[in-house]
């Protein structure tokens, strides 16, 4: 017998003892949460089975949960059909600073978190908060607006964006709860709540809930201004007002597809300023152009309850002088990009031919919530830079980062007059997207990639503006960026802007799978670019890459080093000293 094979008699009768272990619970708000003293949130507790309720416990600090909240839970015993428990306690909140402990258990399922909650300083810093969002806003932009807006000699810039002169910056993460890489609504929700959340998720925690709207909620910016402040608030943007950035400020679904439902949100908040595209959710199914699956007519409810209503360029110039309250609806769907709206002018916008600018919504914006002399929090989008950067239209994304600037300078105008003025600059979430060199029509021949500059061949691009509006004369200059992304799906890259409308690099073969689209083949020179994202994704997507936040003003001095997304929510609650019952001052 071979000695690897014996296996002593003795050793054999020993039985095998496995160690049995207590299954986990999921426990909402999650571990290391960090929370406002006063700041509303629902709980919830997971079980793995069906569990009976008169065995679970649940302590807070050592406390029966029932003593901290003086509130009746809700026990689900198979929560949407899964032979599961959960314990929900809603629209509850603690009041004092320190750390929390949570313990549950019930029989063999046990689980515990710990919580932070924090108190705002006593002191009101700042009157208002303007938070400008570069939706997608990378490194590249900000450096292609700088170069294409001001121009660069000799190595230098010839001039600066408005928001390089922000006082302070940091980095901020951007991950999810459930993923590394995350989107525009778990990102802004992190900011408008301090809670993480999941990917597509919008002032809630992702739960094992069906229903997309019976998630644990986390109270937004938006709803505990107006539960505790006497303040204004106002919502820019030019996506749908329904996109997952805006409607972060007041939302809560698991599903940011539910637009219909976010404008009865709006509503529910009613924000004294509303500036976008999305009318088509706003509008009765029987109205053309609706995507409502109703007869609600939110412009008609919104006018009853005392919004004035734009709906172009000139209509949102005579209402913001004398309104209080306002609704501007410019576009059905998003609103059309910078580059083709005012440069261009081609049949991108005939539909919607009179679209403000952002630079004057968002100074339509200050007019009104400045009348308020108890302050304003005022969110400034600049969508389309994502929009832009997802089908790898460089061009039209640097072109929306410069209006994004030209609105941050609008804002610094404000706060010249207004020192009590917080400035936020950042963006939710990064895209892969690099400058490398220029692109040179004139050097010969016919191939594209031979005409791509790099290290000292790059020299500098051709862009000029002769009238000083901030924006090159033409996109189409024969010495031009050399920008590429790092992710993208199979493409014709044609090393030129596509002038008659956003690019569409992808689109479905008979196999559902996306493939380069044909239509940019024949370009002279245009190069086949195998993708490296699933073949399923027919843009690229976002990068994991930290975030870059600016800021000026009271507060400012809290963005610094490295910072988590959700720690955005802190610095605006400690500069406004929220969580001390209603203020008005």
């Amino acid at each position: 017998m071979k000695a690897s094979w014996f296996i002593p008699m003795t050793l054999a009768l020993v039985p095998v003892l496995v160690p049995v272990t207590a299954s986990a619970v999921n426990i909402y708000p999650i571990d290391r949460a960090t929370m406002l003293t006063g700041g509303k949130f629902d709980f919830k507790v997971e079980f793995e089975q069906e569990v009976n309720p008169e065995k679970i416990s649940v302590k807070i600090n050592g406390k029966d949960y029932q003593q901290v909240w003086g509130k009746k839970s809700e026990f689900i015993k198979n929560e949407d059909g899964i032979k599961a428990s959960s314990l929900v306690v809603k629209n509850v909140d603690l009041t004092s600073p320190g750390a929390y402990k949570v313990e549950v258990s019930a029989g063999d399922e046990k689980g515990s978190v710990s919580w932070n909650i924090y108190q705002t300083p006593a002191k009101r810093q700042a009157k208002n908060v303007i938070l400008f969002i570069g939706d997608g806003l990378s490194v590249a932009h900000r450096t292609g607006a700088r170069i294409l807006s001001k121009g660069i000699t000799e190595g230098k810039a010839d001039g600066r964006l408005a928001m390089d002169d922000l006082s302070n910056m940091a980095f901020i993460g951007t991950s999810s709860t459930d993923s590394i890489a995350a989107d525009s609504a778990n990102t802004m929700s992190a900011y408008m709540t301090g809670h993480k959340s999941g990917v597509n998720a919008l002032g809630v925690y992702v739960s094992r809930a069906k229903d997309s709207l019976n998630h644990p909620k986390q109270e937004t910016l938006g709803e505990l201004l107006k539960r505790t402040t006497n303040m204004s608030v106002g919502i820019v943007s030019d996506a749908e007002l329904e996109d997952a950035t805006p409607a972060a400020v007041v939302s809560h679904t698991r599903r940011r597809a539910d637009k219909s439902e976010i404008v009865s949100m709006f509503y529910d908040v009613k924000p004294e300023v509303m500036l976008g595209g999305g009318s088509a959710y706003f509008l009765p199914q029987t109205t053309p152009g609706s995507k409502r699956k109703d007869d609600q007519n939110y412009i008609e409810r919104f006018q009853q309850a005392g919004y004035q209503l734009a709906t172009d360029a000139d209509s949102l110039k005579q209402q913001g002088a004398s309104a209080s309250k306002l609704l501007g609806l410019f576009h059905t769907g998003n609103m059309d990009d910078v580059l083709d709206r005012r440069f261009l002018k081609n049949d991108v916008t005939k539909k919607f031919p009179n679209q403000p600018d952002l630079t004057e919504m968002t100074q339509t914006a200050l007019d009104v919530l400045s009348k308020n002399d108890n302050g304003f929090f005022l969110m400034v989008e600049s969508a389309l830079i994502d929009k832009a950067s997802h089908p790898l239209d460089w061009e039209r994304s640097i072109y929306n980062t410069i209006m994004l600037d030209q609105s941050v300078a609008v804002a610094k105008k404000f706060a010249e007059t207004h020192p009590d003025t917080l400035i936020i600059v950042t963006g939710d979430h990064t895209h892969g997207i690099s400058i490398i060199g220029t692109v040179d029509d004139n050097k010969p021949g016919s191939d594209m990639r031979e005409k791509v500059g790099v290290y000292e061949t790059a020299g500098y691009p051709n862009y000029q503006d002769k009238n000083g509006d901030g924006y090159p004369d033409k996109v189409d200059v024969s010495k031009r960026l050399a920008v590429f992304f790092n992710n993208f799906p199979d493409y014709y890259e044609t090393f030129r802007p596509k002038l008659d409308g956003r690019f569409v690099p992808a689109i479905q073969n008979e196999k559902g799978e996306y493939i380069a689209n044909a239509a940019y083949k024949d370009v002279p020179g245009a190069v086949l670019r195998t993708g490296n994202i699933p073949r399923d994704a027919d843009t690229g997507v976002h990068s994991v890459d930290d975030m870059i936040v600016q800021a000026s003003g009271p507060g400012a001095e809290r963005i610094r080093g490295y910072m988590d997304n959700t720690e955005l929510f802190r610095v605006i609650t400690d500069a406004l000293s929220l969580g001390h019952g209603k203020q008005g001052q």
